[in-house]
């Protein structure tokens, strides 16, 4: 009787395993198997073959299948010219949209890319690698890289004030004098002619003190040999022998990782070295974690002072939660961090209910804004005023495209009628309070880039702790909000910045750069701006417990905050720069109330 029982039981349990769901399955993807080896340099079908192996493996698996693509540590190069092309708007960047992608993942779910350690280089204009409707993909252990990056770096041999500067190329850096006498690079696919760029100490890899952006005028080049060229147009008594210049364009196509619809993403020790716009950009994603993420160089032996074109991670109309823990990102010609919605434009008054709204900024557009139930409230661009109405969306479809592909305009419908005074004629912006996200950003280091270090501007609780912020040039911390220029949207209700430590930040002027921390939403009409725009009740944003070293004077901005504390931070003076900012005071508010301020305490 017990054999019988214990061979029923065996049968049930057998039966129980075979009916587990397809989600106990996991699938382990050898690439070198399927073709996808590393250092095959001469290979330029890498993109297209790795594509179709990627595709082959998809069909082949259900959706709750756990699947893990294993790659061999080693090198993988991929040409722009092999990548296939597809047509992508990303926001805050050049919208070209048909671009080619090294890597493109669209629609997997419970996904690994585990590189261990590979370093996958790219050739040519192109986009590495871009998550597209994927749901708990977790990206491991690689390093993107391009070999010949459109940043062009020199170094000064000689700066004479009559006969101009003479610099050395980088051996990296393909150039030539064009028919124009200028200073011309050039590699896969794209020419590049520099007429700005960023000043670096050669020692410490700090951007030269009040140097910010640099005019490069090469017009008149001569070529001295040697890598070396006389520029006798350019004239600049800031940049000493020695001085490393990256030169640059403003053009910012192609960022290093773009993540657009996903949900449930980790990136885990992932370093991105190089791209020619921001190293990881965000669209339209819920539930976003980096841990050890890398916007970075390759170790103090790098010989490289810059990293990418722009910001070195952008979230644009996420939600749920954002973390970035033990991060480092340094030499980008933007910020480390910036959090932010769109604001769209109230363009048309349809009826009591609708709206037509359009996407303002040149560089955000051609993505869907927001879903139906989504919480939406407006405010009055001239005094960034929130008005007290809110309602949710009921429809929503794109005016002047069949598809949110190139979209700029929308269709809005409201559950609730709208108030009169809400119309295209008045200037009203609208927000998705739905689409905004908690975050934490907690042990990174922020050094020697250019602009500011990080910018929050969501309503949720956001805490911003233990990170170092080393010259970062411009402001450390930046709090904006505009619905008249970027478009960035929105205000910050609940923000702790505690346990930093801020080391010489506003080395330079940049926008938003008032203080070490800057408060600084844009308000045309600020004489006209109640209620206030960011907080909104007590110890709305607190700052304690954090450490300044500064040669300069002001430490906090704020302009329009109802509810600000400033409490127990320290300051210890410094003379490694000669003082200069415009404000003098280490405290300045404009237009704030419900203000709890102390000094920083002093340190000898």
């Amino acid at each position: 009787m017990k054999a019988k029982h214990l061979l029923y039981g065996c049968f049930v349990a057998f039966l129980c395993l075979a009916s587990l769901p397809a989600s106990a399955r996991k699938v382990v993807v050898d690439m070198k198997s399927k073709g996808i080896a590393p250092n095959a340099a001469t290979d330029s079908t890498l993109a297209s073959r790795l594509q179709r192996v990627l595709a082959d493996v998809q069909r082949s698996v259900s959706a709750s299948d756990r699947v893990v693509l294993r790659f061999e540590k080693g090198e993988y190069h991929f040409h722009a010219a092999d990548a296939p092309s597809h047509v992508i708007y990303i926001s805050n960047h050049d919208q070209d949209p048909s671009k080619r992608v090294g890597l493109w993942l669209e629609d997997w779910h419970n996904l690994t890319l585990e590189g261990n350690g590979a370093d996958f280089l790219f050739h040519g204009r192109l986009i590495p690698l871009v998550l597209s409707r994927c749901e708990h993909t977790a990206l491991r252990d690689f390093h993107i890289d391009f070999p010949n990056p459109q940043i062009a770096q020199v170094q000064v041999v000689k700066n004479s004030a009559t006969d101009g500067i003479t610099f050395e190329v980088a051996p990296w850096v393909n150039y030539r004098i064009n028919p124009a006498g200028r200073f011309e690079t050039y590699g896969e696919g794209w020419v590049g002619n520099q007429s700005a760029g960023i000043a670096f100490e050669r020692d410490t890899r700090h951007i030269v003190y009040n140097t910010a952006d640099l005019g490069i005028n090469t017009e008149g080049l001569r070529d001295l040999g040697g890598r070396q060229l006389l520029a006798p147009n350019w004239k600049d008594s800031r940049l000493v022998p020695g001085t490393v210049v990256a030169m640059r364009m403003w053009h910012r196509p192609c960022p290093g990782i773009v993540m657009r619809n996903d949900v449930g993403t980790l990136l885990k020790n992932v370093q991105v070295h190089y791209a020619e716009g921001m190293g990881l950009i965000a669209q339209r994603c819920t539930d976003i974690t980096l841990d050890h993420f890398g916007v970075c160089l390759r170790g103090d032996g790098d010989p490289r002072y810059f990293t990418t074109q722009a910001d070195a991670t952008h979230f644009s109309q996420c939600k749920g939660k954002i973390v970035s823990n033990h991060g480092l990102y340094e030499g980008m010609m933007d910020d480390a961090i910036n959090i932010h919605g769109i604001y769209l434009r109230v363009r048309e008054r349809i009826d009591d209910h609708t709206l037509r709204c359009r996407y303002e900024h040149g560089q955000a557009w051609g993505f869907d804004w927001g879903d139906v139930g989504d919480e939406v409230q407006f405010l009055a661009s001239e005094h960034m005023a929130h008005h007290p109405f809110r309602t949710a969306i009921a429809s929503i479809r794109p005016a002047d495209q069949p598809t949110y592909d190139a979209c700029r305009e929308m269709i809005i419908r409201f559950r609730d009628p709208l108030p009169a005074e809400i119309s295209a004629e008045a200037g009203w912006g609208i927000e998705n309070l739905t689409w905004a996200p908690e975050v934490e950003f907690r042990h990174n280091i922020v050094r020697n880039n250019r602009a500011r270090g990080a910018l929050f501007s969501s309503p949720l609780r956001t805490v911003c702790e233990s990170n170092l912020f080393d010259h970062t040039s411009g402001a450390a911390i930046v709090l904006c909000g505009d619905c008249n220029g970027w478009y960035e949207s929105g205000a910050v209700r609940d923000l702790v910045i505690r346990r930093n430590t801020f080391l010489n930040a506003l080395t330079s002027l940049y926008q938003f750069t008032n203080a070490v921390i800057s408060i600084y939403p844009e308000i045309p009409r600020l004489d006209e701006a109640d209620p206030y725009f960011h907080g909104g009740r007590p110890r709305s944003i607190v700052i304690e417990d954090n450490d300044f070293a500064t040669f300069d004077h002001p430490l906090l901005y704020a302009k329009s905050v109802d509810g600000l504390v400033f409490r127990k931070n320290r300051l210890k003076k410094n003379t490694d720069y000669k003082p200069y900012h415009w404000i003098q005071q280490p405290i300045l508010m404009e237009h704030c109330r419900n203000a709890q301020v102390e000094e920083a305490r002093l340190l000898p």
